[in-house]
């Protein structure tokens, strides 16, 4: 099919997605991008947050918590941390992974005492989670 390219969402436990696609808007650690057919070659990590991928079956939306995506001429490969179908989310999936992001903060702050890069990135990456909770309509416990 003209216009389309494939797209690859694995994460550890599982292959979620493999199809033919028209365009994947990615929730990069730099900014969010849309990637369609022909994009120029560019490999970014991602931060938390909704993938959303466009094809002639329509919009699929999946939640990723972190990873890396490879775009290239030819399709989208995303290797994603963790990651799930948005319709599959639930306040237990965004309260366990607030604690696990609450405690990459605090374990940083120890190891990381007056080194404001790596403590910076987990409290980016605990906010990061909050922001994600916010959109889908889920609270983040305090």
């Amino acid at each position: 099919m003209a216009d389309t390219m494939q797209f690859d969402l694995v994460s550890p436990e599982r292959r979620l997605a493999s199809l033919q696609v028209t365009s994947v808007q990615i929730p990069g650690a730099d900014g969010d991008m849309t990637a369609m057919e022909g994009h120029s070659p560019t490999i970014t990590t991602l931060r938390p947050g909704i993938l959303s991928v466009e094809g002639p079956e329509g919009t699929s939306d999946y939640v990723v918590t972190g990873g890396f995506a490879e775009i290239t001429a030819k399709g989208v490969s995303v290797l994603a941390e963790r990651a799930l179908p948005k319709g599959d989310m639930t306040q237990e999936h965004l309260d366990e992974m607030m604690e696990e992001a609450r405690t990459m903060y605090s374990n940083a702050k120890e190891a990381f005492e007056n080194e404001p890069g790596p403590v910076d990135d987990a409290a980016k990456l605990l906010s990061d989670m909050v922001a994600m909770g916010d959109h889908m309509g889920l609270t983040a416990k305090q």
